[in-house]
């Protein structure tokens, strides 16, 4: 299976989301962060994840008679490269897009059918805005916000830190305008 493939399944984003910190982790233990989800699909979807190369094992040790894999991410093979994305066609756009959103929409009940949740204080928020730009002025806008969330996306576990998924999803509303000449 390759990365394209791989990455378009709402249980191995999760997983992928859930390991993107940089800690090892069992199989045991990513059950615990997906409680929504059978631990023989979470199992399954690791063991995919691990034959296509997303995960390493790190570790191997006995545990009451089996052997217990702790896994680390290789999040530079997670990705999906430009070359790549430019090659998928519209059909491939509509399932990685349909994939997102139910991830997201997974990753969210989870969240609400947890513990305490509270989107109030948690400050939870989801909002679009129509914003009209350049071409130019969209790649400043887009290398603006990448630079702002890669500063932070530098920030590891820590004390008084929760992880928080940041989904943005951007896209034209309508048909691109012509070039104005001046």
């Amino acid at each position: 299976m390759d990365t394209v493939e791989l990455l378009l399944h709402p249980v191995r984003m999760r997983i992928v989301h859930a390991m993107h910190d940089g800690r090892t982790r069992t199989t045991t233990e990513l059950c615990g962060l997906l409680p929504d989800v059978s631990k023989a699909t979470v199992y399954r979807h690791v063991g995919l994840l691990a034959e296509g190369g997303l995960l390493a094992v790190e570790e191997e040790r006995r545990v009451r008679g089996s052997v217990e894999r702790c896994y680390r991410l290789h999040r530079d093979r997670a990705v999906i490269d430009a070359a790549t994305a430019a090659s998928l066609s519209p059909e491939d756009y509509r399932r990685a897009f349909a994939v997102a959103m139910a991830t997201l929409t997974a990753e969210f009940n989870a969240y609400l059918d947890g513990d305490g949740a509270d989107p109030v204080e948690d400050l939870v928020g989801f909002r679009q805005h129509a914003i009209w730009l350049s071409p130019d002025e969209l790649g400043d806008m887009i290398g603006e916000l990448r630079d702002v969330i890669a500063a932070r996306m530098a920030f590891g576990p820590g004390p008084g830190r929760t992880r928080h998924l940041l989904s943005p999803v951007l896209f034209p509303a309508e048909t691109r305008a012509e070039p104005v000449d001046d």
